[in-house]
């Protein structure tokens, strides 16, 4: 299925690169522009937006406040972020906020699009430059909590197999390929993996994953 996409970008020129970079791309069906985020909010509340692109330095409300807007109106709108800060306050807040995947401007455009088709089929995905930041925080846990694992969960061997593939960025599609299973397992899987978590979504499953040490 064609995915729409909104590009946030107040920079025009680095917008319209973007935009001609997915035009061309075969799952992409709509592309919406927008030079802020209260143009941004105005395009997602009024059309169909499946993948959010954003950029943090935006004027007026920034990248991440929208972020939590566009992620509060629609959990299932994917948002990546494309930004030249990798500060570590930026970085944790966006992904509080509700971005899928946090990309520099430096990443090669050809690997950009491949992001976004991973994250639009349930990936998280971090920027080499960043991953430390995002590995490092969720491995900070409270002190004296205790240690635990996939069955204190009640996960099953399965569900914590598929857990640790989703804590290194695998998508659906992906997971069943390499577990050989069909995808429609591989979501009822995840399905009841976030149900037992306790968590809305692959990311957070993932960094709560990482956090407690969970597979």
């Amino acid at each position: 299925m064609k995915k729409n996409i909104l590009i946030v970008e107040d920079h025009e020129l680095t917008r319209f690169g973007l935009k001609t970079t997915f035009e061309d791309v075969d799952f992409v069906d709509v592309i919406y522009e927008a030079a802020s985020a209260e143009d941004a909010l105005e395009i997602f509340k009024n059309n169909p937006v499946d993948i959010v692109i954003m950029d943090l330095g935006l004027p007026n409300m920034n990248g991440i406040d929208a972020t939590q807007a566009i992620h509060e109106m629609n959990k299932e709108t994917k948002i990546i972020i494309l930004t030249s800060h990798n500060d570590e306050r930026e970085v944790l807040n966006s992904l509080k906020a509700g971005a899928n995947a946090y990309c520099s401007k430096e990443i090669n455009l050809q690997r950009l699009v491949q992001v976004v088709q991973s994250v639009a089929d349930g990936a998280a995905w971090f920027d080499p430059s960043i991953a430390h930041i995002v590995l490092q925080a969720s491995a900070k846990s409270e002190v004296g909590e205790p240690a635990v694992n996939y069955k204190d969960y009640d996960l099953t061997a399965r569900e914590a197999q598929i857990l640790k593939l989703m804590t290194e960025g695998f998508s659906n599609m992906e997971i069943a390929q390499h577990l050989v299973i069909s995808v429609n397992t591989t979501k009822a899987h995840v399905a009841s993996i976030l149900q037992k978590l306790e968590v809305d979504d692959r990311l957070q499953a993932a960094l709560k994953a990482l956090k407690y040490k969970i597979v």
